[in-house]
């Protein structure tokens, strides 16, 4: 498989804190990738970086060969690396429907003053962004509640609904933060089956953080574990699982916490 996304060396230093120390891994086209790592490992920071929602101190991230660390995170998200915010990117006073038609606007041809004036351009682009939110909400299955308000949903739609926003705005690579976090198994195992679908059937390469083990260890084809800022391994599910350094970095959890 080629190469889609590099992180080649990338650090960052607050003052004298060093919270990710030359980190490099590769992400295939068509991966599942996870990072993981103990509280405080740098996976959040890096996970900033690699979207440029924060500027790297030294190395880079490249995307089809192209360095785009340090640009703009709108101009990131419109080649394609696009990351998802999960309730925070979320309209609760709009329609789930109304929320992923939003999100199109990245890929608006019509200007600003287009839409305010109701251009010709700015009605196709409405009328393909309302079709292109009607397919993906159901894709996702989430027909059943597209007219309902954001802020009556519960856990596991929010999640769809974060992942759905993100797929508005046509990534080659999404980065998905924690999708897992707060759910129940039923609704997990739902949502592994979605992320699992967008790589199958949308072939969006995955790249996510996660603190749920057991998921991580089912979803992912391949993972990086940070530690203290930097890569202590990286492999197959199986090869992290019977890492030392993986076992050692997470000495004092349980054992589940590594997916054991």
């Amino acid at each position: 498989m080629s190469a889609i996304l590099e992180i080649v060396g990338v650090t960052k230093r607050f003052g004298g804190l060093t919270a990710v120390n030359h980190v490099s891994f590769t992400v295939n086209q068509g991966d599942i990738l996870s990072v993981i790592g103990p509280n405080g490992a740098g996976k959040s920071t890096l996970f900033k970086l690699i979207a440029s929602f924060l500027p790297t101190t030294s190395g880079e991230v490249r995307f089809r060969g192209e360095r785009v660390s340090n640009l703009a995170p709108h101009i990131v998200a419109r080649k394609g690396i696009v990351r998802t915010f999960q309730e925070t990117a979320i309209f609760r006073s709009m329609t789930v429907r109304e929320n992923v038609i939003v999100a199109h606007h990245l890929r608006s041809k019509a200007s600003l003053l287009g839409f305010f004036m109701g251009s010709p351009q700015a009605a196709k682009d409405e009328a393909e962004f309302a079709a292109s939110a009607d397919n993906i909400i159901d894709f996702l299955g989430l027909g059943a509640i597209r007219d309902e308000l954001a802020s009556t949903l519960p856990q596991g739609h929010l999640r769809a609904l974060g992942m759905a926003i993100g797929l508005a705005t046509d990534p080659a690579v999404l980065l998905l933060d924690e999708p897992f976090a707060g759910m129940n198994h039923d609704e997990t195992m739902r949502m592994v089956g979605l992320v699992r679908r967008l790589r199958d059937e949308r072939g969006v390469t995955i790249l996510l953080v996660e603190h749920d083990m057991p998921a991580v260890m089912k979803i992912s084809n391949r993972i990086v574990v940070i530690n203290f800022g930097e890569k202590i391994a990286e492999g197959s599910p199986a090869e992290i699982q019977n890492n030392a350094k993986v076992i050692e970095a997470y000495l004092g959890s349980e054992d589940a916490a590594i997916g054991m």
